[in-house]
């Protein structure tokens, strides 16, 4: 049997932090949410400033990230490139930039989803969030 890597309350509270850094130091309200491997919700960060709507938007694709084991962004691409018929896989609510996955050794252990600026600043605090444990 393999043994394989898991977040703790530490990794967490490591990655919203990072996040929450990233997002301040650019003037960015917004909210950081963080799922382990089985799209649990770990931990929600909703800065000042961040509407409400962002606080449901940010683990949504947290959990398509780590339920695709991919980021979000590409559902994003495949459905503006076409492919509408993806709007009907289940359990995949926002296909929309802003969703990471962490992964860990190989294994995927986890994501990060961030709502409140544009889809690519989105991304870019969460990978800022996910660096703090991979260093």
């Amino acid at each position: 049997m393999k043994t394989k890597q898991s977040l703790e309350a530490s990794d967490v509270k490591a990655i919203l932090a990072a996040a929450e850094a990233e997002a301040l130091a650019n003037g960015w309200a917004v909210t950081i949410a963080v799922v382990d491997d089985g799209a649990h919700l770990l931990g929600l960060l909703r800065l000042d400033g961040a509407s409400a709507s962002t606080a449901q938007m940010a683990p949504a694709k947290a959990v398509t990230s780590i339920l695709g084991r991919r980021e979000s962004k590409v559902y994003e691409d495949l459905v503006l490139g076409g492919r509408i018929s993806m709007l009907s896989a289940p359990a995949l609510e926002a296909m929309l930039e802003g969703g990471v996955p962490i992964v860990v050794d190989g294994d995927f252990v986890g994501a990060v989803g961030v709502s409140g600026v544009k889809s690519a600043q989105d991304a870019q605090i969460a990978r800022a969030g996910i660096a703090a444990i991979l260093s």
